[in-house]
Order: C-alpha cells, then sequence, then structure tokens
C-alpha cells in the first residue's frame, strides 16, 4: 500500500537546495514514488512558483533547467480546473497563507494525501490538510 504526498514550492526548493533534513526527507519520498511505495503529487501553480523562484534568484536559463528536470521525476502534476481555482481562494479566505500555497493545500486535501512542507504559513493548517513538517 503506497502512501500519498503532496509536495509544495518550499520542498521542492529545500530538495534542489540540499538544505537539510528536508532535502533527505523529499529524496526519500521520491525514491519510494520511484519503487511504488509512495505517490507523489504537485500542483502546476507550486511548479510556476518554483520556476519564478529559480528564474528569479538564478535565471531564466537554470528555471528552464529546473523545470526540465522536475518533469522527469516521478511526481505526478496536477493541473487546475474550475473547482480548484475556486477551493484555493475560499480557504485563503478564512487562513493566512500565500495564493500559490492555497493551492498546495487544496491539492492536499483533493488527493486525501500528507503535504510535506516546512512553510510556517501552511503549518498553521493542520486541522484541515494533513501535514508532515519538514526543517531547514
Amino acid at each position: 500500500m503506497s502512501k500519498d504526498f503532496v509536495l509544495d514550492a518550499w520542498a521542492i526548493l529545500a530538495f534542489l537546495q540540499g538544505e537539510e533534513p528536508a532535502a533527505s526527507r523529499v529524496r526519500e519520498v521520491i525514491e519510494g514514488a520511484q519503487d511504488g511505495t509512495a505517490r507523489l503529487f504537485i500542483s502546476i501553480i507550486n511548479i510556476g512558483e518554483v520556476y519564478y523562484r529559480i528564474g528569479k534568484t538564478r535565471s531564466p536559463k537554470e528555471a528552464d533547467s529546473v523545470l526540465t528536470d522536475l518533469y522527469l521525476l516521478p511526481i505526478e502534476i496536477i493541473s487546475v480546473d474550475d473547482d480548484t481555482v475556486l477551493a484555493a481562494p475560499r480557504l485563503k479566505m478564512t487562513h493566512v497563507l500565500s495564493y500559490a500555497d492555497a493551492f498546495a493545500a487544496v491539492t492536499a486535501q483533493q488527493k486525501d494525501a500528507i503535504l510535506l512542507t516546512g512553510d510556517p504559513e501552511l503549518l498553521e493548517l493542520k486541522r484541515v490538510v494533513k501535514i508532515e513538517k519538514l526543517r531547514r
């Protein structure tokens, strides 16, 4: 039986930047997805956030390279439909979190998955989303 996880931008960036112990935990769940003991999901909105942050802090060329690498990982990228586009701001209306973070939380709810994050705003949602706290 596999465990289901959602990665947010915080988790992906910690993994890409080798920020321990978060990077090791993300690597572990990626390996689990490779061997079939886990399933991984990420919202396309959070992929966009990672792409933006890498492009802004490093370069657009590096952002393109990271994006190519992310698509090779065993992570299902979840597109957003109309219901999700409205569910995310509904969550944001009642909680302090960024718009992109709301998509990570809603994806975890929709997939009944554990959200892997170290983002302080998302950690506050532990009553509405299953969360595993990561540390840098």
